[in-house]
């Protein structure tokens, strides 16, 4: 070993001079370090000096000068021409992703230009490039020869890969991380199947760079074959542009996505443009986006938009499946003791049998909480204030009604702990509520009302332990009382009312001021769960709410309908090798039957997974649900061996006992190559959207992007 730490092209001459090895390396400390005089240290078996000029080390050389690494067979240095002769095999590595292993070379003194022979370059141990030659100019462009490029692993017993590009050159720009094809060929298995003369990708550690992106192969049963070839543009480091051109037998689209960082925020939009076959005369238009942002103060802007041209166009070109489209925008403030949120939200409806004009299209919401902490009192007091209107475009009497609704409430809350671990809350508050209407000769104009209002809630949670199983049991209990009474105003807010286990201790569960459960009220419930050391965990929940007076402003589906409630039942079994089934539903006992029930039973395993899940809800014509929904969903994917992978879903129509959608898709992949094959077929149509039925090929080749490789796909050689 040489203890040596001068720059290299000293250290090799301090070698053949060590009496002047303490002078040389003396005057390194006082000058700016440059790429050849940062600090060196050379590692060999043997060290020999020949004719004063010469060094040669050998046996496990290895240089290290800064990030770059050098090892090799036996190195060869000449000071008359300060270059190194290398004979390998050797690697080189300059502190990055990127590694050089070659056959035999010459490098100058700083390991930057070269010429190498038999060398391969490897690309963050993704992609390799075998080359004839390779020659390093200018520490920053590499230049190979005779190329053949693949990220397919290579193995001795088969020596082609599964796909590689050949070039009779290649450029490397270290600086722009680029490579530069020129006359290059892909080849499949030694088979040639597309000649382009000039060829730019980016090497995998380059995160973003302008560029075609994967194509992708479309068969539509209502746009027929196409295909999509999308480009990325780099705007710059913190923006970006992707075009998606769709050329298909009836239709040309153009589909786009932006997206944009700022010190404070974030924007990322996307949409598209169609000319097709299903509207000829009409060009169609599809937009969808939004953004985050972070203000002074503690404020908060988020906005989102979307919007299309017509009510078919999501679903049909599949960028959507939602039957309402919302866009907001909203300013919002939250400390420890307040929040404060305005939105403005437009909606635009895709369902055939509703109008725009005569749904509340522009809603506008304002609401402030405060809450404070009395010496005296004790507990907690809470303000708060909320204005909310919503206008439709309509002008026509009832079904223009426009409303506007001011709210405001305080109240004062507290809890204590006492007797056997008993938790006791209490909460005393006043509500007032003003309410406006326009276009509605059928009620008054305005309406104000009051509602005092107080609850006492009560828990005892109760838990047996024993060396394997915990038991916690836990009753709860709501007496509440609110005053007052509804208004004649038409139920515009509250029509949909959800009863679970999150508002069981509610004393309103309306979801809206604009109605709220007056007189008298008691719920009552009880959690039970257990958890054992054999993994598994369980939980059952029941509750009923009762009234002493009906409450008829809740639909009939909603289990809250009447004095006395449905009861809640909710329950969960969970294991830790994934097993996990959820159960809600809705028990009428005079009816023995229930007006809603979701299941929900899934398996997550590393190789599998397995979901199965069902819905019932009654007709509602208060909910607009004119007839019963049930209906049953699966689905599921497969990784059936080391590269390919199944998945599938299917959504099953009981009440009409019709499929209304299905779906399956193969997928292969290895660490060179993904293949996605997809089919899938919505049965249901309307008076807007028909049936339709899609396939889906893409061929990602490996080795070209900085995604992250799962090992578990790389081939073995045998």
């Amino acid at each position: 070993m040489a203890p040596c730490r001068p720059p290299l092209k000293r250290i090799l001459q301090a070698a053949l001079f060590c009496a002047g090895l303490a002078a040389l390396s003396a005057p390194i400390a006082s000058r700016a370090q440059t790429a050849e005089d940062l600090p060196t240290v050379l590692v060999a078996d043997t060290l020999k000096i020949e004719s004063r000029n010469r060094l040669i080390a050998s046996g496990s050389v290895e240089i290290v000068q800064g990030e770059r690494r050098l090892t090799a067979l036996r190195v060869i240095y000449d000071r008359t021409t300060d270059k190194i002769t290398l004979e390998g095999p050797l690697t080189l590595q300059d502190g990055t992703e990127v590694s050089v292993l070659a056959d035999a070379g010459e490098l100058d003194a700083a390991l930057q230009n070269g010429l190498l022979t038999g060398a391969r370059m490897v690309f963050d141990q993704q992609l390799q490039l075998a080359a004839q030659s390779l020659d390093r100019v200018g520490g920053r462009y590499t230049q190979l020869a005779q190329v053949a490029a693949t990220s397919c692993r290579v193995c001795a017993t088969d020596a082609t890969p599964l796909w590689q590009i050949r070039a009779r050159r290649v450029l490397h720009d270290q600086t722009e991380r680029q490579l530069y094809f020129e006359d290059a060929t892909l080849l499949v298995k030694d088979v040639p199947l597309l000649w382009v003369p000039r060829l730019r990708l980016p090497d995998p550690t380059l995160k973003r760079a302008s560029g075609f992106l994967i194509p992708e192969l479309r068969q539509n049963s209502t746009l027929g074959f196409g295909v999509v070839v999308p480009y990325f543009f780099k705007l710059g480091d913190h923006r970006d542009l992707t075009l998606r051109p769709y050329i298909a037998t009836h239709t040309k689209t153009l589909e786009w996505r932006y997206r944009q960082a700022f010190t404070n925020g974030e924007i990322n939009f996307d949409g598209a443009i169609s000319r097709d076959g299903i509207l000829p005369a009409d060009t169609r238009l599809w937009l969808n986006g939004g953004g985050h942002f972070d203000l002074l103060g503690g404020w908060k802007l988020d906005f989102d938009i979307e919007a299309t041209s017509d009510k078919a166009y999501p679903v049909e070109y599949s960028f959507n499946a939602k039957d309402r489209l919302d866009s907001e925008l909203a300013v919002s403030r939250v400390t420890r003791d307040s929040y404060t949120r305005a939105g403005l939200i437009g909606y635009q409806t895709l369902r055939a049998t509703e109008n725009n004009s005569t749904m509340p299209t522009i809603v506008g919401d304002v609401r402030h909480e405060q809450r404070y902490f009395p010496a005296l009192l004790g507990g907690e007091i809470r303000l708060a204030t909320e204005y909310h209107s919503h206008y439709r475009y309509s002008d026509i009497d009832i079904v223009g009604r426009d409303i506007n609704r001011l709210y405001t409430s305080a109240e004062w809350r507290h809890s204590a702990l006492f007797g056997p671990g008993i938790v006791a809350a209490s909460t005393i508050g006043l509500a007032l509520d003003s309410i406006w209407l326009d276009q509605d000769t059928t009620a008054p104009d305005h309406t104000a009302s009051a509602a005092p209002y107080g609850t006492l809630e009560l828990r005892w949670p109760l838990m047996r332990q024993t060396a394997t199983t915990t038991h916690i049991i836990e009753p709860v209990m709501l007496l509440g009382w609110a005053g007052g009474a509804n208004s004649a105003i038409p139920n515009e807010e509250s029509t949909h009312v959800e009863f679970d286990e999150g508002n069981l201790l509610s004393l309103s569960r309306f979801p809206a001021a604009d109605r709220r459960e007056r007189g008298r009220s008691l719920a009552y419930g009880v959690t039970w769960t257990r958890q054992d050391s054999l993994g598994w965990r369980s939980s059952l929940s029941f509750g009923q709410v009762l009234h002493a007076a009906s409450q008829p402003d809740f639909s009939i589906s909603s289990g809250l309908n009447g004095k006395n409630s449905d009861i809640l039942f909710a329950g969960q079994i969970k294991h830790q090798s994934g097993i996990d089934f959820t159960l809600r539903s809705l028990i009428d006992p005079a009816k023995k039957g229930g007006s809603k029930a979701e299941a929900r039973l899934a398996w997550l395993r590393p190789a599998y997974s397995l979901g199965a899940s069902y819905v019932w809800l009654g007709a509602d014509a208060a909910e607009a649900r004119p007839v019963d929904i049930s209906e049953w969903s699966l689905d599921g994917t497969w990784r059936m061996s080391q590269h390919w992978s199944a998945k599938t879903n299917w959504r099953y129509d009981v009440a009409s006992d019709k499929t209304a959608e299905a779906g399956l898709g193969l997928i292969y992949r290895n660490e060179c190559v993904e293949i996605n094959l997809s089919a899938s077929r919505r049965f249901t149509a309307s008076t807007i959207v028909a049936p339709s039925t899609d396939f889906g090929f893409t061929v990602s080749l490996g080795g070209f992007s900085a995604k992250t490789r799962d090992a578990s796909y790389t081939r073995t050689c045998h």
